[in-house]
């Protein structure tokens, strides 16, 4: 068997440990990220982000003030007015964090998920179209729902403690 000279035995291996002042030197020293994202994609999620947090920042009075339209959605899921107040909050945070670019991917995990709800409703229990608005609302959640998965997508790899099944 071959011996390489740059590699120590095995026998004379030493785990490493630092000392307590070089764990916290270590602990305050912050290191920035390389940008992962080329120009095109930077621009993608930055316009996907402000049309998905617009959306869910535009109806949220609505549901906060409890509007007739959106008290009659949640009436007609048997839901009010709890589920109106968490889709609210839930819808909230997600918009706050898709505007704060270190959070991306937490507002595209909660926008996706807010937005499949919306969508999930209207296809089961409301139907496409909500008190004569033609569709508005579900078109609303379509787009909100395509940006915030768009936004995941290009982020995916910012979630911390997931280790990527592949490189695309």
């Amino acid at each position: 068997m071959r011996q390489y000279r740059n590699l120590a035995k095995i026998e004379h291996f030493e785990a490493y440990r630092p000392s307590a002042a070089a764990v916290r030197a270590a602990e305050r020293r912050h290191v920035e990220l390389p940008e992962t994202l080329t120009r095109n994609q930077r621009i993608a999620s930055w316009v996907c982000c402000l049309v998905s947090a617009a959306i869910m920042l535009e109806t949220l009075p609505f549901k906060f003030t409890g509007a007739a339209e959106s008290v009659y959605i949640f009436s007609k899921m048997g839901t009010e007015p709890w589920m109106r107040w968490v889709q609210g909050f839930w819808e909230l945070c997600a918009a706050a964090c898709l505007l704060v670019p270190r959070l991306r991917w937490a507002g595209g995990i909660l926008a996706t998920g807010a937005m499949a709800a919306a969508i999930l409703s209207h296809l089961t229990w409301l139907g496409l179209s909500v008190q004569g608005d033609h569709g508005l609302l579900f078109c609303m959640a379509l787009t909100s729902f395509s940006g915030a998965f768009t936004v995941l997508l290009l982020h995916r790899h910012s979630i911390p403690f997931m280790t990527p099944l592949s490189n695309w």
